[in-house]
């Protein structure tokens, strides 16, 4: 039938279909998949296919880690509009494709358009769930075998200017301190998909000084373009929201309302909450995770327009908040009898449902899934003939 359409007729078609049919159609002829694994089409499809959209999306992916053995699960559950969401384990389930080599977790670097990053120590991958495709990175230029003993911040983000996908390491050089001002700025190096390879910016250059990263474990929110930490600055004790654009790969900072619960050292991590930035703040009393409360900025980049969305009691039942749902319910780990399960909690009714996922603490994780072909014109192993070329001009 398609020798009998257009082409710009065919494009369209195409364009609509969910990736499941778009795998199978590779089948049809050598034209059709040069045409479905070009990269121009891939890039056309995720922004025109409704889809692709995060906002569209209408499923979770969730991440739960079970030890002894260490296996990590990812599974899908279906984000609903109302609180009758039910879950068939059987048919949701994702194999997760690598296996750790120290028998432990793999640390989620985070999650975007339904591409994940991941790594293990100097190994770093980019997977996607959608097309069950797992390529491996090259090695980064900055190591402990070259640098010595070094810290590292992870992030992972769109870049909507190039469709461009890339993960950040700021990495912490061993003369640095924690608490007071940086003797050395970090350097920060940026894998390209697009370039296929490390490079070390220019970022270090920008990075305010007297900063220190809170949260290490936890994944960063990406947003417009950019990955937002949760920082610290001790000289004038107070927190703050660090942003690194993935444009023109330099530092920013947001600041955050004044009060006591922003001072330096507060428990801070970054989320998005129906398409804004937001914040999910910690408080303590004696030692114990007392509330948390959730804060949106309603304007990106304005500091006037944060807002305090609601306040999330943890003293009874629940530990972490984890994301939110398209429907304005929070995904919440809650500590039962049997261990760590993962819960949607209505702020409005407060009544609270147990998803079926249980594991272990401080691992679990929760995005939207997102559809798309990206990865599917990439080698399995990044570091290919034709990418030697490219990786001695990004040097």
């Amino acid at each position: 039938m398609s020798d009998y359409l257009p082409h710009e007729v065919l494009l369209e078609i195409l364009h609509r279909l969910p990736v499941k049919s778009l795998i199978r159609f590779r089948c049809v002829s050598k034209s059709w998949n040069s045409l479905i694994t070009s990269h121009a089409f891939i890039d056309s499809h995720f922004t025109q296919s409704p889809l692709s959209l995060p906002s569209n999306s209408n499923t979770l992916i969730v991440r739960s880690c079970k030890n002894r053995p260490n296996i990590e699960y990812y599974k899908l559950i279906h984000n609903g509009n109302d609180s009758s969401s039910s879950l068939d384990q059987s048919q949701n389930s994702i194999e997760f494709p690598l296996t750790s080599r120290f028998l432990d977790y793999f640390k989620l670097i985070g999650s975007v358009n339904g591409l994940f990053s991941i790594c293990e120590e100097d190994r770093f991958f980019l997977w996607n769930p959608s097309i069950r495709k797992c390529i491996t990175l090259p090695k980064p230029r900055i190591r402990a075998k070259t640098h010595g003993p070094i810290s590292c911040r992870f992030g992972f983000g769109f870049d909507p200017r190039t469709n461009d996908y890339k993960v950040v390491r700021i990495v912490i050089l061993p003369s640095t301190t924690v608490m007071t001002k940086e003797k050395k700025p970090p350097l920060v190096e940026v894998y390209s998909l697009h370039e296929g390879c490390w490079r070390i910016t220019r970022g270090g250059e920008c990075f305010p000084s007297g900063i220190s990263f809170n949260n290490w474990l936890r994944p960063v929110a990406t947003l417009n373009g950019a990955v937002h930490f949760g920082a610290n600055d001790w000289g004038n004790n107070r927190s703050l929201v660090l942003s690194f654009d993935l444009g023109d790969e330099v530092f920013r900072v947001i600041s955050l309302p004044n009060g006591k619960q922003f001072q330096a050292g507060a428990d801070i991590g970054t989320s998005v909450f129906k398409g804004l930035l937001s914040l999910i703040c910690y408080d303590y009393e004696c030692m114990k995770i007392k509330c948390c409360s959730v804060w949106v900025m309603r304007e990106y980049g304005a500091v006037d327009s944060w807002t305090k969305q609601f306040t999330i009691d943890l003293n009874s039942r629940f530990f972490r908040v984890l994301g939110f749902w398209k429907n304005g319910h929070i995904l919440v780990e809650t500590k039962l009898s049997l261990g760590w399960n993962l819960c949607s909690y209505d702020p409005e009714s407060q009544q609270v449902k147990n998803l079926g996922f249980c594991g272990s603490p401080f691992h679990s994780f929760a995005d939207s899934y997102v559809e798309n072909l990206i990865l599917l014109d990439k080698p399995n192993d990044a570091v290919s003939k034709r990418g030697v070329t490219k990786k001695r001009k990004c040097r």
